[in-house]
């Protein structure tokens, strides 16, 4: 499979939800919610892209560090976010990228809809007034779809962010096929991921990862894959 294609999405059960697709180059965003926000979510990532393409113009170490910038008060909101997250989790601001995006855009559509998810290239920012479960992906690992976990309504807006090593185009040091880290913020759940995502180079550093990884404040849980083994951890219900 084809990341690009994203045929996982052909697997979203959306329940009573209208479902659409917003797209400008990098941004491809699958959006469910009560109607069809389309031109709204249009207008909020144009926004949003606008806010990053314009700062990376004249801050072009945005785009390219892998290690925290300084803060920037005079940044877009978007922009202060990613540098604020990236920090606590120790890597360069565009490792949040995609779950800033989802988010950002999301709490734009929260003024529209009680019901919302938009998944980001597996970066998800949901507000849902019942319960989900939610199916980790993990490529070819035979776990893949069979780790499953539960998102109470009270819990949302929550942000749902995966990284991997062996899926996407996302920047991984690690080799894990899924890190699945759960928060409030779907920025930091974006940044943390990567950062988790790095330290985990065979399965015995699964317990290290997961380790170091709930104690990065924001994040309440984290799910690692690498082939056939998983760990968990935080504040978790599978299912």
């Amino acid at each position: 499979m084809k990341y690009g294609e994203r045929t996982y999405r052909s697997l979203i059960n959306k329940d009573n939800l209208t479902s659409y697709n917003v797209k400008i180059a990098e941004s491809d965003l699958l959006i469910s919610s009560d109607t069809d926000l389309t031109d709204e979510a249009l207008k909020s990532l144009v926004k949003h892209r606008y806010s990053l393409e314009a700062y990376i113009k004249n801050h072009s170490d945005f785009l390219t560090s892998l290690l925290p910038l300084l803060d920037d008060d005079l940044a877009p909101p978007i922009v202060r976010d990613m540098l604020s997250k990236s920090k606590i989790c120790g890597v360069g601001p565009m490792a949040g990228v995609a779950g800033a995006v989802s988010e950002f855009v999301g709490y734009d559509l929260l003024n529209h809809t009680k019901n919302l998810i938009i998944e980001n290239g597996g970066d998800i920012f949901i507000k849902s007034q019942n319960k989900l479960i939610t199916s980790v992906y993990a490529g070819v690992s035979a776990l893949s779809y069979n780790v499953n976990f539960i998102v109470k309504p009270e819990e949302t807006p929550l942000g749902i962010c995966t990284s991997s090593a062996t899926v996407g185009p996302s920047l991984s040091f690690g080799k894990a096929d899924a890190v699945c880290v759960i928060s409030k913020s779907a920025t930091l759940a974006d940044a943390a991921a990567s950062a988790i995502g790095n330290k985990v180079k065979n399965k015995n550093d699964i317990k290290s990862a997961l380790d170091f990884g709930i104690n990065i404040k924001g994040v309440t849980g984290i799910i690692i894959i690498l082939e056939n083994e998983m760990g968990a951890i935080g504040k978790l219900e599978l299912v």
